[in-house]
């Protein structure tokens, strides 16, 4: 299991990195609208910070322009790059092409047939938008499970996205989701419980340890 910063913040992703717990980063083109840099700029600076693989999102709207936008991405990033490919006709034919050279996930998955296209297409990740399945379908988490059945004998990876609290987080990877991704204060809330801080207090108010010397 691995846990992603979802964000194009270059002061979020400083912050995640220093944690140690996050493993990489993921964007899309609504998060690199709002970084003060560039696209390009933003992506480059983010893949200096990061320690593992940073995700951007096709933009493109035909195949030609797709696969010039992936290998593009993939040059300035390098060998940190997954590509997030829409999960439309186009952007499965795309996956097809791009993924034997470079790393590729599919987002935007709302069915899970689309999850079992994504795994032949040679998709690493499949992308599944828990709260958003949920305000559109019912149950994002049942989403999640069904694509987790339907890949369980794939090597395609299921990331659960769009998580709005520890709870829901929980229950993505509960019901079959491999890796997390959430933005920096989801992140945080994941870390953080009151009766943690509580049992902590406690202790140090009634407890010893060893002398710390400078």
């Amino acid at each position: 299991m691995a846990l992603y910063l979802d964000s194009a913040q270059i002061n979020d992703a400083k912050q995640a990195m220093a944690w140690g717990w996050v493993k990489g980063i993921t964007t899309n083109p609504t998060l690199l609208a709002q970084s003060e840099q560039s696209p390009a700029e933003t992506l480059a600076a983010l893949a200096q910070l990061c320690p593992g693989e940073l995700y951007y999102q096709l933009m493109a709207s035909t195949l030609d322009d797709m696969l010039r936008e992936g290998h593009q991405a993939a040059e300035l990033i390098g060998s940190q790059t997954v590509l997030k490919i829409p999960a439309t006709p186009m952007g499965f034919q795309a996956l097809a092409q791009l993924s034997p050279q470079i790393s590729c996930s599919v987002t935007g998955i709302y069915h899970p047939a689309q999850a079992a296209v994504a795994g032949e297409g040679g998709a690493k990740y499949a992308i599944a938008y828990v709260n958003r399945a949920t305000r559109l379908l019912g149950d994002g988490i049942i989403l999640v499970a069904e694509m987790a059945q339907i890949l369980r004998n794939s090597p395609t990876r299921i990331l659960a996205a769009s998580l709005k609290s520890p709870d829901e987080a929980a229950a993505a990877l509960q019901a079959g989701a491999d890796h997390l991704t959430l933005p920096l204060a989801q992140l945080q809330a994941l870390a953080t419980h009151p009766l943690s801080e509580k049992t902590v207090q406690e202790f140090a108010e009634g407890g010893c340890g060893l002398e710390i010397r400078p």
